[in-house]
C-alpha cells in the first residue's frame, strides 16, 4: 500500500444527492484506501439547468449526504475521514473544475494522491469542460460505470486518445500516482440521477421515492423545505 496521502474528490451539482452518490463514494473510499473524501457542491454550475436549486441549500443536502456516508464508512469499517468543502461555493463566477483542482493542489501539496472520482457520464462529457486535457496535470481520475452508458461507443476519439495516453488497470497505480492517470471501474453501477429524481419529486408520485433512492435525512430536508415543487 502506499505511503502517499489520498485524497478523494466528489464534485457535483448534489441537486439532490443521492444513493448513487454514496455508493460510488464508498466504493472508491475502500477500493483507494483513501485518508480523506471531500464532497464538493458546485457554486455556479455552468453546464446545468436554469433554475438550479441555490448553494447554500445544496451545500445543506450535502452536509446531510456527508452525515450518511459517515454512518456507512462506520458500518463497513471504511476509515476515511470526510469533508463537505465550500471551495467552490465561496468562489466567485462559473464552478470549473480546473480551478479547483489548482487549488486542492496547492492545498495538498505535490506528493499528494489527488483522485477526482465520477461517473462515466461525466466522462463521457469530459471534453466540454473547460482546459480538461489539463486535469490529469493535477489530479487522477476514478470513473465507475453507469447502466446504459457504453463507453467504447460513446467517447469521442479525442477522449479516446486521451484515455490511450493516461488510463490504467490497475487500482495501485491511482495510489502511486500524485497525478496523470484514469481508471475505469467496471464493477460498480447504479442507475440513478438527480435530474430523474427531480422529476419524479415534481410529480404526483413525488411520495413514492424511497431511501434506497435518497437517504431519509436529505428527503426530511426536501420535504421541509418544499423542494423540487
Amino acid at each position: 500500500m502506499s505511503n502517499l496521502k489520498k485524497i478523494g474528490i466528489l464534485g457535483g451539482t448534489f441537486d439532490p444527492p443521492h444513493v448513487g452518490h454514496l455508493k460510488l463514494a464508498s466504493h472508491f473510499a475502500k477500493v483507494l484506501h483513501l485518508d480523506e473524501l471531500l464532497l464538493i457542491p458546485s457554486g455556479e454550475p455552468w453546464q446545468k439547468y436554469s433554475g438550479i436549486t441555490p448553494a447554500e441549500i445544496r451545500f445543506e443536502l450535502t452536509h446531510a449526504a456527508g452525515i450518511e456516508l459517515a454512518r456507512a464508512f462506520l458500518y463497513l469499517k471504511i476509515p476515511t475521514q470526510i469533508g463537505i468543502d465550500r471551495i467552490e461555493i465561496d468562489r466567485a463566477g462559473p464552478s470549473y473544475a480546473i480551478d479547483t483542482v489548482k487549488a486542492l493542489r496547492d492545498r495538498f501539496g505535490s506528493a499528494a494522491s489527488v483522485t477526482w472520482l465520477m461517473g462515466a457520464d461525466s466522462l463521457i462529457n469530459l471534453p466540454t469542460w473547460k482546459s480538461w486535457q489539463d486535469l490529469c496535470k493535477y489530479v487522477n481520475v476514478a470513473v465507475a460505470s453507469r447502466p446504459n452508458h457504453d463507453l467504447q461507443s460513446e467517447i469521442s476519439p479525442t477522449l479516446n486518445q486521451f484515455l490511450q495516453e493516461h488510463q490504467t488497470n490497475q487500482l495501485f497505480t491511482l495510489e502511486n500516482s500524485p497525478a496523470g492517470r484514469i481508471y475505469i471501474d467496471n464493477s460498480l453501477s447504479v442507475d440513478l440521477s438527480s435530474t430523474k429524481l427531480r422529476e419524479h419529486l415534481n410529480s404526483p408520485s413525488r411520495n413514492s421515492i424511497t431511501p434506497e433512492q435518497i437517504p431519509s435525512n436529505i428527503l426530511q430536508i426536501i420535504t421541509n423545505l418544499n423542494l423540487y415543487q
